[in-house]
C-alpha cells in the first residue's frame, strides 16, 4: 500500500489508522491500493483520517476518540453506545460518533458520482481508541457496510477484505483520476506506478477476458477446382485488351487538347476580424490558442473533473475591450467533452462558487475576475473579464456575459 500524507490526522487515534495502514508495506502482497492520510474532499463535511482506494473499493476510515480505553463496546448505527455497559455521551448530544462518519462516506460517494469516476463501493469504517478489546455491531448494520474497529493491522485488513468487494476492478488509470478527484491538492501518483499497487492495466485486463463464448468456426477443406485449358484463355484476354483500347481512345478523344496549364483556383482565406460588437460594446480580438489537453490547463474543480472524464479540444481566445475609458482584458474558452450529458455535468461543477476554471494563456488563473458560463449541446463556455493589468471587478460582470457570445476560433 501507498501512503500520501495530505495533512494532519484530525483525530488522535489517527496515528493508529496510519500505522496500521504502513505495516501493509508497499505493493500488493499485503493489501494494496493507496492511502489518502489527513485529506478533505470538496464538499465533505468532516476532515477524514484517511481515505483508501483499493482496485475493488474504497473505504473512508473516521478516527473517534473516546474518553477512556474500553472492554466492550457496543456500537449501533441508529442507538446509544455504550462503553462497558455505560452510555457515551457526547458534547454535542448525539447518541452516537458514526451518524458524521456515515454522512462523511456518503459525501464522498456523492463526490465520485458527480465527477462521474470509476464507480466502486464506498463503506465507512469508524476507527474508535484509545483502546477498545471488543466491539459489538448489529448485523443489520455490518451489511450496510460500515465497520467501527479498534485500527490495528489485522483489524483493518480483515475490514478491507469484507468491505472491498467490488466484481469490476478498477484499472490503474481509472485510479489516478479517482485520487484526483479525492485530493485538493498535490499530484496523484501516475498509473505505471499504480500496476505495482494491485491496480490491473485495462491492456491486460481486456486480454485476459473469457473468450470461451467466442464459437468455433468449422474450416471445411479446400476443394480443388480444376482449371480451363489454356486455349480457352485467349479469348478472354483478347477481348480484355479490345476493351481497353477502346477506353483509351475515347479519352484522348473527350479529353480538351489545349496546352494550357491548368490555373488552381485559391482556397478562400478567412482573416481574423478587426472587431467584434456584441450589444454595443466592442471587443478586439489579440489571440488565440488550441490545446487538446484540457486538464493541463485548468485548475481546481474543474481540473480534476476533467482529469476523470474526457475532453476533445479547449479553444480559448483573448479580447479587449474598453469600459468608461478604460481598457479591460477578456478571455472566453469553450470546452468540447463530446456529448451533451457530459456538458451539463461539468457545467453543474463550473456553476458552483470557488470550484475553478481555466487558466490564461500563460498558464495562471485570472485572479478575482467577473466569470460567466453557459452550456450548449457538447460545449460548456467560460467566460473571464478583468482590468487590463489583472485588477477584478464584480462592475465587469455583464461584459462577461456579453463575451460568451464571443467567437473562440480564427
Amino acid at each position: 500500500m501507498r501512503l500520501i500524507r495530505l495533512g494532519a490526522e484530525p483525530s488522535a487515534i489517527g496515528a493508529d489508522v496510519r500505522a496500521a495502514l504502513t505495516a501493509c508495506g508497499v505493493g500488493t502482497e499485503v493489501l494494496g491500493g493507496v492511502a489518502l492520510i489527513g485529506v478533505q474532499p470538496p464538499d465533505c463535511p468532516v476532515p477524514l483520517d484517511a481515505i483508501v482506494v483499493l482496485p475493488k473499493g474504497v473505504l473512508v476510515i473516521v478516527g473517534v476518540d473516546l474518553p477512556d480505553p474500553a472492554v466492550k463496546l457496543e456500537a449501533p448505527l441508529g442507538g446509544q453506545w455504550k462503553i462497558d455497559g455505560w452510555p457515551l455521551v457526547s458534547q454535542d448530544g448525539a447518541p452516537n460518533p458514526a451518524t458524521e462518519a456515515v454522512a462523511a462516506a456518503t459525501a464522498v460517494a456523492q463526490r465520485i458520482q458527480a465527477m462521474r469516476a470509476e464507480p466502486l463501493p464506498v463503506s465507512t469504517v469508524v476507527a474508535v481508541g484509545p483502546f477498545v478489546s471488543q466491539v459489538v455491531q448489529p448485523t443489520v448494520d455490518l451489511n450496510r457496510g460500515v465497520r467501527v474497529l479498534h485500527p490495528k493491522p489485522s483489524t483493518v485488513l480483515s475490514a478491507a477484505r469484507e468491505l472491498a468487494t467490488s466484481t469490476v476492478p478498477c484499472t490503474a488509470d481509472h485510479a489516478v483520476k479517482l485520487l484526483a478527484i479525492l485530493q485538493t491538492t498535490g499530484t496523484p501518483p501516475d498509473a505505471r506506478s499504480l500496476l505495482s499497487e494491485g491496480f490491473p492495466d485495462a491492456v491486460s485486463d481486456l486480454a485476459a477476458a473469457n473468450t470461451m463464448l467466442i464459437p468455433k468456426s468449422a474450416i471445411k477443406p479446400l476443394i480443388a477446382r480444376k482449371r480451363l485449358p489454356g486455349k480457352l484463355t485467349w479469348p478472354y484476354l483478347a477481348g480484355a485488351a479490345l476493351v481497353a483500347l477502346i477506353l483509351v481512345v475515347w479519352l484522348v478523344v473527350a479529353l480538351p487538347g489545349d496546352d494550357e496549364p491548368a490555373v488552381a483556383t485559391p482556397a478562400p482565406t478567412s482573416t481574423q476580424p478587426t472587431t467584434v460588437v456584441v450589444d454595443g460594446t466592442t471587443f478586439v480580438p489579440k489571440d488565440m490558442k488550441k490545446d487538446a489537453d484540457c486538464q493541463t490547463q485548468a485548475f481546481g474543480d474543474v481540473k480534476a473533473w476533467l482529469i476523470a472524464n474526457d475532453c476533445g479540444v479547449l479553444l480559448r481566445a483573448i479580447y479587449e475591450t474598453t469600459v468608461k475609458d478604460k481598457k479591460a482584458t477578456v478571455m472566453v474558452a469553450d470546452m468540447d467533452v463530446f456529448d451533451a450529458p457530459s456538458a451539463k455535468a461539468l457545467h453543474a461543477v463550473v456553476a458552483l462558487p470557488g470550484s475553478g476554471g481555466i487558466s490564461g494563456l500563460d498558464g495562471k488563473p485570472l485572479e478575482n475576475a467577473a466569470f460567466a458560463n453557459a452550456t450548449k449541446g457538447s460545449h460548456v463556455t467560460l467566460a473571464f473579464a478583468v482590468w487590463s493589468g489583472g485588477a477584478g471587478d464584480p462592475a465587469l460582470e455583464p461584459i462577461a456575459k456579453q463575451a460568451l457570445r464571443l467567437p473562440v476560433t480564427r
